[in-house]
C-alpha cells in the first residue's frame, strides 16, 4: 500500500511542477467584460452576485447599469457606501423606455 501512495505523490508532484511552470507565466491583469440581457427575471442578481464575490476577493470591478436610469437601487447605494473604492458604479439611461413614451429619445 505504501508503494501505491508513493507512486501517487511523485505522479501528483509532477503534475503540481508543471501546472506551476504553466501559472508562473500568467498575469492576472486582463480584465473581464460580462454583460446580462435577456426577458425574466435574475439578470440583476445574478450579475450582483458576480460583482460582491469580485469585491469580497479585492478585485476592482465596475457595474454599468443600462435601464433603471435614476430609480432607487439597493445595491448602488451598498456598493458606493462601503465599496467605492473597490467598484464603480456607472447609471446610464432615463428608466424604462415604455415610460418615456418618445421613440426618438429611446
Amino acid at each position: 500500500m505504501s508503494q501505491d501512495n508513493d507512486r501517487h505523490a511523485m505522479k501528483m508532484a509532477k503534475k503540481k511542477a508543471a501546472r506551476d511552470k504553466i501559472m508562473a507565466t500568467k498575469t492576472d491583469k486582463k480584465g473581464l467584460i460580462i454583460v446580462h440581457t435577456g426577458k425574466g427575471k435574475g439578470k440583476s442578481s445574478a450579475a450582483f452576485g458576480m460583482i460582491f464575490r469580485a469585491i469580497a476577493h479585492g478585485m476592482p470591478s465596475a457595474v454599468v447599469q443600462f435601464i433603471k436610469g435614476g430609480m432607487e437601487c439597493g445595491e448602488r447605494n451598498l456598493i458606493n457606501a462601503h465599496f467605492s473604492d473597490l467598484c464603480a458604479f456607472h447609471t446610464m439611461g432615463e428608466g424604462f423606455t415604455w415610460e418615456t413614451q418618445d421613440k426618438a429619445r429611446d
